[in-house]
């Protein structure tokens, strides 16, 4: 590993204008200026000293967005919200409004007449290049924190690279989800990848296939923020006791965006399969309800409520009950500027394809079956040192 895995680093956000984006955007500002900690970011622990990381002044912010709320009016509206200290947007706005003016049209609607995916990912990619080349970077990572998708209806070429390759140039045709045209973008740039929601995105075969060929670094799905990393937790432990898990029932109340968009039945059927997935894993249970419900109030705070009932000796009966509560996007915010610090350090490191190491921040990380919280943070720990070496 050399040095160049320091070199400035584009961070390009999909949904850069969601709470998400502007709180990864703000707060990297706040720590590149030194008005911040780096509580919550796992790249600051010890673990990590003297691994060539992108330093927090060499990450760069741009993005797409389908929105024209800037970052500033965005954060603004968290200020208001109570979640972000109004000093720290006095202090940051010269950098939210740097990242705004290289934040370009998304993709969300439908074609051109005419036109077809491949031309849509071909400008998407011209933008991130664009953004490389203006800001002399030797690369850059995409993040995807956009709204969730609905589920994406199967069809053959999203196994087979070549057949979707296919698909893509032909006018007026509809085989990937807006979130998968922006993934395809990114390997078409060139750049590195995470999947931080649980829409489709990367995690299509031949999409991921495509990634290898590139030599692009990819990770995902659907980031592990709160509710489902305690749960990834406290799961193995009833194992490790011998003591099994007879149901593991929840409740999520959320707010704002997130809150609206998973209030659509479709939507949040991409939700609910990522966070039960692994638990069902790690209990052999499929006694795993779980609830999204929309509260509007609650703005950008989210409230889970776990019920576990599990067998002990003798047939004993044993409860666990947790309440999480958190502001959401500060819980994912130093997630995604950790996966750029490391898929940086992949990419450096001549990392193709996904990388199953960083499972450790997602509810359902490609390629790998582990799911218990401390097991992925020691493959990450190994992983990030070994490449660095």
């Amino acid at each position: 590993m050399t040095a160049d895995a320091r070199a400035r680093t584009g961070l390009w956000l999909v949904g850069a204008r969601g709470s998400v984006g502007t709180t990864a955007a703000l707060g990297l500002a706040a720590l590149a200026a030194g008005h911040a900690g780096a509580a919550g970011c796992v790249t600051a622990a010890p673990a990590f000293d003297g691994l060539p990381l992108p330093g927090w002044g060499d990450l760069v912010v741009g993005g797409h967005d389908v929105s024209d709320v800037s970052l500033a009016k965005r954060a603004e509206a968290l200020v208001d919200a109570g979640m972000i200290p109004a000093p720290l947007l006095a202090a940051t706005a010269h950098a939210l409004d740097a990242a705004d003016a290289e934040v370009r049209p998304g993709h969300r609607g439908p074609l051109v007449p005419g036109g077809s995916q491949q031309q849509v990912a071909e400008r998407l990619a011209g933008d991130i290049t664009g953004f490389a080349a203006r800001h002399d970077l030797a690369r850059v990572v995409v993040v995807d924190v956009s709204s969730t998708e609905p589920p994406a209806h199967p069809t053959p070429a999203h196994d087979d690279p070549a057949a979707l390759v296919a698909a893509v140039q032909e006018p007026g045709r509809v085989v990937l989800p807006p979130s998968s045209v922006a993934a395809y973008a990114a390997v078409l740039a060139g750049a590195s990848y995470a999947g931080f929601t649980p829409s489709a995105g990367l995690g299509l075969p031949a999409l991921q296939a495509l990634a290898a060929e590139a030599g692009v670094p990819v990770a995902g799905q659907d980031g592990k923020t709160g509710q489902t990393w305690l749960r990834t937790v406290l799961a193995p432990a009833f194992a490790d006791r011998g003591l099994r898990v007879l149901s593991w029932a929840g409740t999520n109340l959320l707010g704002g965006g997130d809150g609206a968009t998973l209030a659509d039945p479709e939507a949040v059927r991409s939700k609910l399969a990522s966070k039960t997935r692994g638990l069902r894993d790690l209990t052999g249970s499929d006694v795993t309800p779980l609830h999204i419900d929309h509260v509007p109030d609650l703005g950008d705070v989210k409230v889970a409520w776990d019920h576990v009932h599990a067998e002990g000796f003798l047939g004993s009966r044993i409860t666990l009950q947790t309440t999480w509560s958190a502001y959401d996007s500060m819980l994912a915010a130093p997630m995604v500027l950790d996966l750029a610090r490391l898929l940086a350090l992949a990419h450096a490191g001549g990392a193709a394809g996904v990388v199953p190491e960083l499972g450790f921040f997602f509810k359902d990380p490609w390629g790998s079956d582990r799911h218990a919280a401390a097991d992925q943070a020691g493959d990450l720990v190994r992983w990030a040192q070994g490449l660095a070496a």
